[in-house]
């Protein structure tokens, strides 16, 4: 006997479902989020293009007796700029330079015909180490600092202290990172003898460097987080925790911790940018071979394609390392979506 097999009905979309549908996903509010992230990025993408291609074209001088010397012939410097391309039209070149990035090609060194892209896989190992290595001292010697403070001068007491303090991260934050650089290598290098002044290797040659980059961030750091712990501690349920005699260091690591690890994060990528401007400089300050050592001798031979490559991809990294604290906020607190709309 057959038997006679039951089709469900299938089920359509009708036009108030999927209007429906839409609606829901436009109140989603990670939806908006990563939109304007998305729309920001690419934005970011083309100021990045426009301004690495037009700042370095605004340097006087001729990048093809920058890189090969006045001695060559006058024949011969126009045969050198056909080649380069940079006998065509500033339009063309910019759109040649737009379609080969887009393909990942960066183009190739004026100076040593090697790919851009070959300089910066080569250098940005380096770069990463130091901004990390200085990233990782911001935040645990802000973080410490900060809530030290708090904890001693918390309730009013040591006004002395207060006031040392702010004077003294003042002065720490405002001091620029080459000017770090310079007293940590007259006192540890030439003076102590304890750490090299320049050059790359082992850790050693990285503790300097990490450490002019990041003590100005570590000073502004340690006072948001002591005004963030602070604020902690005089919110009713600290008081109340304290009152049933939870110890400190669990009272601080309980109810400061989180509230100061979230406001740091809200600065984190600030923090990172700072990092990445400043480390071009402290690299060329402790003579190490990273994209900002790079970046300087490509600036002052007039190199076009690396200085625009480089560029483009600090700028880069820079935004999607704020994008990522963006995300990781909205997930650890949803309240700063809201708060980002």
């Amino acid at each position: 006997m057959a038997t006679s097999i039951e089709v469900a009905p299938r089920t359509s979309v009708t036009p108030q479902s999927r209007r429906g549908l839409l609606e829901t996903l436009w109140k989603n509010p990670w939806v908006g989020f990563l939109g304007r992230r998305f729309v920001g990025l690419i934005s970011v993408l083309v100021a990045l293009v426009l301004l690495g291609f037009f700042m370095v074209r605004l340097v006087p001088g001729d990048p093809v007796v920058a890189a090969f010397g006045s001695e060559i012939p006058a024949s011969e410097i126009e045969r050198i700029r056909g080649e380069l391309g940079l006998d065509k039209p500033v339009v063309e070149q910019l759109t040649s330079y737009v379609g080969s990035a887009i393909h990942g090609d960066f183009g190739r060194s004026f100076t040593t015909n090697e790919p851009v892209g070959d300089i910066i896989a080569a250098r940005i190992g380096p770069s990463l180490i130091l901004a990390g290595s200085a990233l990782a001292i911001t935040l645990v010697g802000g973080i410490l600092i900060g809530m030290l403070a708090a904890a001693w001068t918390n309730n009013g007491r040591h006004p002395r202290s207060e006031v040392a303090f702010g004077g003294l991260t003042s002065m720490a934050g405002a001091i620029p990172d080459y000017v770090w650089g310079t007293i940590l290598i007259f006192v540890f290098a030439v003076s102590l003898g304890t750490l090299p002044a320049s050059g790359s290797g082992g850790i050693e040659y990285l503790i300097l460097p990490a450490f002019a980059l990041g003590l100005p961030m570590v000073a502004n750091i340690a006072r948001i987080v002591r005004v963030e712990t602070l604020n902690v501690l005089a919110q009713d349920y600290t008081r109340t925790a304290r009152s049933e005699r939870i110890p400190g260091w669990r009272l601080y690591l309980r109810h400061a911790l989180p509230n100061v690890l979230t406001a740091t994060l809200t600065t984190g990528g600030l923090i990172f940018a700072g990092l990445i401007g400043g480390a071009v400089v402290v690299e060329t300050v402790f003579a190490r071979p990273g994209l900002g050592s790079a970046l300087v001798t490509a600036v002052t031979s007039m190199n076009y394609p690396v200085v625009q490559g480089i560029i483009l991809v600090l700028g880069l990294s820079v935004v999607l390392i704020n994008t990522f604290v963006d995300v990781l906020l909205g997930i650890l607190d949803p309240r700063t979506l809201a708060k980002r709309q």
